[in-house]
């Protein structure tokens, strides 16, 4: 069975992580594919040495297979996705399409919106970082006028890792883009998301009990 690793709790709120951390990514990948796994926990204060020998900037995800270790969400993806073509083609064409897309939200997108994000909270949201993400989900607005999905025509890894960039940076709801909302709330409407989502929140609110308890 697989396991996913994730914190034992994050801060709630409204403003909180929780629904946003990244072992959804995996979670949802799982759920696609009917992939059998298990949530197992890690602290999210004192991370100790366990942890950083497991990844090694002491973040979560990361992933068990029988022995072999991954870290990085995008690389426990690609992992996930070798194990079913529901989550990516085996034929050549639709797999580097895949992976291009894949590589192409956390380079191209996250690596933007990720910043502008941090900036937003003390710079407010036409921090120095605006005009950049804007051009980068202005060519993602252009490029899913005629997608329902983002590659090889069909539903993807590609799509979990796409979608979830987006959830994670309000500048995508703007009006300005209204091809990458409809792709998002395509996304975010499918079961295997629902699950993934009500069951990372409910796994955090179990943290807040067993710390309170």
């Amino acid at each position: 069975m697989l396991t996913i690793w994730t914190y034992d709790y994050v801060p709630g709120g409204e403003n909180g992580p929780r629904g946003l951390v990244r072992d959804l990514r995996l979670r949802w990948a799982c759920e696609e594919a009917a992939l059998d796994y298990e949530v197992k926990t890690t602290p999210f204060d004192d991370r100790g040495s366990d942890h950083f020998a497991r990844q090694p900037f002491g973040q979560i995800p990361f992933l068990e297979d029988d022995g072999l270790k991954v870290f990085e969400s995008g690389a426990c993806l690609l992992y996930l996705a070798k194990k079913s073509e529901i989550l990516m083609p085996s034929d050549p064409v639709g797999e580097a399409d895949t992976l291009q897309w894949t590589i192409a939200a956390l380079n191209s997108i996250e690596m933007v919106s990720v910043p502008w994000m941090v900036l937003n909270w003390s710079d407010g949201p036409d921090n120095g970082l605006a005009g950049w993400l804007d051009s980068r989900l202005a060519r993602m607005e252009a490029v899913l006028a005629d997608r329902e999905w983002i590659a090889a025509g069909r539903f993807t890894v590609a799509d979990i890792i796409m979608a979830d960039v987006f959830r994670q940076t309000r500048r995508a709801d703007a009006p300005a883009y209204p091809n990458i909302r409809a792709y998002k709330e395509r996304a975010c409407a499918r079961p295997a998301f629902r699950k993934a989502h009500d069951d990372q929140v409910a796994h955090f609110v179990e943290g807040d009990r067993a710390r309170s308890g």
